[in-house]
């Protein structure tokens, strides 16, 4: 127990479309959970870039970012993250500038290179351009100079942007975006919720080739995970089921809105789709507060991360706010 006591604990939501809900119900149902998890004293609430997913309601992040600050009060909101080939890095500094400017002290930026999407629909938003030889480390460099005090002499400037206090954390999925984060001192959050393969391996690269910047003294890691709490091992195994739906969907290309427990068919899966199921879900934490509770502290104890970002994939909105409510328990 003792490891979770000096860790910080974070949301991440992907504005999930349910099953028979509109927009307008998906986006208060985000409304909702960041100003429930905001009184639990979750650190931060972050919300991700996802494009032509009919599941998936966050492609307007900064727009949702901004509407979840409005109607919060502490909280720290941002972006988890940002797919930066998708932008300029000008848009980006002038998005979250504005967002700066409007909750000062408040906003993330983290950023990823991935589409967040299909390769049809990275193509449009990118332009045509194919990016084959895309330079992440340059386009973040970019950012951080039109946020900067410094850009003031320079012809094209970010304003709002410019002197904004946006922290920015590097996400990814692999070890070579924990090679970046490094050399780059800024901190790193792991996807470790669809992509957990590569976790130990990028934590340890990071901590081990990280460069003190003026940003960051020393490393300072994030774990995306898949944590459902509940009352009993049973109950939370059962509300995972939607979860487990989703993602098989992912495998199966069918990005259809989050089903309940009882509307899953799991079993139809065949042996190759529950293998890379498995392989995606390997950071899944699912059971009671003293299941949790053992389950949590071990995997703690053996990354070494400073901060745990919970995602959960919880049809019901209750049972889905009593999983946050747990779960903030045990890192109090």
């Amino acid at each position: 127990m003792d490891y979770l006591k000096n860790i910080k604990y974070s949301v991440l939501d992907l504005a999930v479309v349910r099953k028979g809900d509109s927009l307008t119900e998906t986006f208060q149902n985000t409304v909702d959970n960041a100003s429930f998890v905001e009184e639990l004293g979750y650190t931060r609430y972050w919300l991700s870039e996802h494009h032509n997913m009919e599941n998936v309601a966050s492609s307007a992040t900064s727009v949702l970012i901004g509407h979840v600050a409005g109607k919060t009060k502490k909280i720290r909101v941002g972006s988890g993250g940002v797919m930066l080939p998708n932008h300029t890095a000008l848009n980006i500094a002038e998005q979250f500038g504005t967002l700066d400017a409007l909750y000062p002290n408040r906003i993330d930026l983290g950023l990823g290179r991935a589409p967040g999407t299909d390769q049809l629909t990275a193509s449009i938003l990118r332009r045509g351009d194919n990016f084959a030889n895309y330079n992440f480390q340059l386009d973040i460099k970019e950012l951080q100079r039109y946020i900067s005090v410094d850009n003031r002499e320079n012809k094209v400037r970010a304003i709002p942007g410019e002197g904004a206090q946006i922290d920015i954390y590097i996400l990814g999925s692999s070890i070579e975006s924990a090679y970046l984060a490094a050399k780059m001192g800024l901190p790193y959050a792991f996807a470790g919720h669809f992509a957990p393969q590569q976790f130990y391996s990028a934590i340890e690269i990071y901590k081990e080739n990280f460069i003190p910047s003026k940003y960051l003294e020393k490393p300072y890691t994030m774990a995306c995970i898949n944590v459902i709490a509940s009352t009993t091992d049973d109950e939370a195994h059962y509300l995972s089921l939607s979860m487990y739906q989703s993602f098989l969907n992912i495998i199966t290309d069918q990005r259809s809105p989050l089903v309940a427990p009882e509307e899953t068919n799991l079993q139809v899966a065949s042996d190759q789709q529950k293998m890379v199921l498995k392989n995606m879900t390997g950071l899944s934490f699912i059971g009671s507060k003293s299941t949790l509770c053992q389950t949590l502290s071990k995997f703690i104890d053996e990354s070494g991360v400073n901060e745990i970002i919970v995602s959960s994939n919880i049809f019901d909105q209750k049972a889905k706010r009593k999983s946050y409510q747990i779960i903030s328990e045990l890192f109090k």
